[in-house]
């Protein structure tokens, strides 16, 4: 099953250790919900010798996964060249607030995107989501901007977890094909 697929949506369980007694597990349309929201996202890598790395970044949520940019020689992409096991996380409405807001985590891994039709769609939501300042160029399997390049990576969701704040609080747990 794939996140992207209309009508189908992960393996829902909502975990009782970690929820509030009348909690509900939070629905996966309000987690991309969430996502498509979001501003800021932490992606976690693992460097080449073990150690990990989390960097913020921007990301746009389209076709059933987040996708993000960066240039091709900075630690992210290199540490995903050797391992493109990673992580993205984001916060809702609140953010660090302990009493409002969703946290979503998308494990998975980093596909690189070099499809320009794909690309420019992309590119498009980009600029839609954050404004003017984040137009890019599509050419050469990329982004171009301020005489920059950047290599543009996919990651679907294989397990995802929501950490639901308010006047309950709950732990969801969303798993597709694959997913532990």
């Amino acid at each position: 099953m794939s996140a992207g697929e209309p009508g189908r949506g992960p393996a829902t369980t909502l975990d009782p250790d970690y929820s509030s007694e009348d909690a509900t597990a939070t629905a996966w349309p309000a987690a991309i919900g969430g996502m498509t929201e979001a501003e800021i996202f932490w992606l976690s890598t693992v460097r080449p010798d073990g150690r990990p790395h989390v960097t913020p970044l921007l990301a746009v949520w389209s076709d059933g996964a987040l996708h993000f940019c960066t240039g091709p020689g900075e630690r992210k992409a290199k540490n995903l060249e050797a391992n493109t096991h990673c992580v993205l996380t984001t916060s809702t409405a609140g953010g660090n607030d302990l009493h409002a807001g969703l946290d979503v985590v998308v494990e998975g891994d980093a596909v690189q995107v070099s499809d320009e039709p794909t690309l420019r769609r992309l590119a498009g939501l980009y600029e839609e989501k954050y404004g003017s300042d984040w137009h890019f160029e599509v050419r050469d399997g990329a982004f171009h901007g301020e005489g920059n390049r950047a290599v543009v990576f996919r990651v679907e969701p294989v397990t995802a977890f929501g950490f639901g704040r308010g006047e309950t609080y709950s732990q969801t747990r969303w798993r597709f094909d694959g997913g532990e």
